[in-house]
């Protein structure tokens, strides 16, 4: 297939015709803007926006396990996120050597929602250094590992004792986003014969850089494409719901909180009248004395809930008791009730 030239490769072409010249050689460097190439067999199945979710998970992950790290080998260390990729996991696994150990750790949403495995591989030169440091060692960095070790049997409790620190973590690190529980199910060292999942699976795989005192290495957690559906499914469906309450549902909140606080007890009073006395007036009061209410004698009464005019009623009786009828609603209800 021939070559297609730029705009600026046929502006340089024709000014070098018209002008007599031959054309530079120059003139192929530009080759037009750089675009990345979209790859059709394995197209993007998560948006930026899921990406950036499990990104800011991650980065509290990295946080408290240089935390819980330090705490372990009693040495400082430093924990950062590198990358967050879309990838097919033939890709995670042909990065690993034959006798590489894989944790698989058992992530859950609940009952109903179910969950999946994730994969962490922790590159060799950190943990053997992580595994020295728990020994007593120093934690250097061993000057040569060849590219078919293997873990003895001890280092390989070792290894799951570390990964349970590491794992145990991952919980809090999705704390901000929804509760998920984490639990090591065990540490594979032949990774190659595992049939969880297929080589052309959709993962996205979390590179985190490990660094102490002057080790480094990287902890790679690979999560498949059906799990984090799951979680992201999950997401959306809590925060539909939860805007859904905040709208939809707003008149029916309001009608469970009156049910609720309905049958709470109110003070209901009726008020006859006001009247000033003297003291002196009030001292002399006797059996059988009238006081002047001042008011007519088939008037109103207001009738208060608590301190508040709620309505308005005619006094009476009702089976030989006291009692008023009500006769409108007051509609200002910010009436507090007077002194006698």
């Amino acid at each position: 297939m021939s070559e297609v030239l730029s705009q600026s490769q046929i502006d340089a072409l024709l000014a070098s015709v018209m002008g007599g010249g031959t054309v530079k050689e120059e003139v192929s460097k530009d080759a037009g803007k750089n675009y990345r190439k979209y790859d059709f067999y394995s197209p993007k199945k998560f948006t930026k926006d899921k990406l950036n979710i499990l990104r800011s998970a991650y980065e509290n992950y990295c946080r408290m396990t240089s935390s819980r790290l330090n705490s372990l080998l009693r040495i400082s260390s430093e924990v950062s996120l590198v990358t967050v990729e879309e990838e097919r996991y033939y890709e995670f696994s042909n990065a690993l050597s034959d006798n590489d150990a894989l944790t698989m750790i058992r992530a859950t949403l609940g009952e109903k929602n179910g969950g999946g495995t994730i994969f962490m591989h922790v590159t060799t030169p950190l943990m053997l250094s992580m595994i020295d440091r728990m020994l007593g060692g120093k934690g250097e960095e061993p000057e040569y590992i060849p590219s078919q070790y293997s873990y003895t049997d001890i280092e390989l409790l070792l290894y799951e004792n570390i990964a349970k620190y590491l794992v145990a973590v991952m919980k809090d690190g999705w704390a901000n986003y929804l509760d998920m529980n984490f639990a090591i199910e065990k540490v594979e060292t032949s990774h190659g014969l595992m049939q969880e999942i297929g080589m052309d699976e959709i993962v996205v795989i979390v590179v985190i850089e490990v660094k102490i005192q002057g080790v480094e290495g990287k902890i790679n957690v690979c999560i498949p494409g059906t799990l984090l559906t799951n979680i992201f499914s999950f997401l959306e469906h809590k925060k539909s719901s939860s805007g859904k309450a905040a709208g939809g549902e707003e008149d029916n909140t309001s009608q469970d909180i009156f049910e609720f606080i309905k049958d709470s007890n109110l003070e209901v009073t009726a008020k006859i009248g006001d009247a000033t006395v003297m003291l002196q007036d009030i001292y002399d009061l006797k059996q059988g004395d009238i006081i002047n209410m001042n008011r007519p004698q088939n008037s109103y009464v207001d009738v208060f809930v608590e301190n508040n005019i709620w309505f308005q009623g005619k006094l009476g009786t009702q089976n030989k008791n006291m009692a008023v009828r009500i006769s409108e609603i007051n509609k200002q209800k910010d009436n507090k009730r007077g002194d006698l």
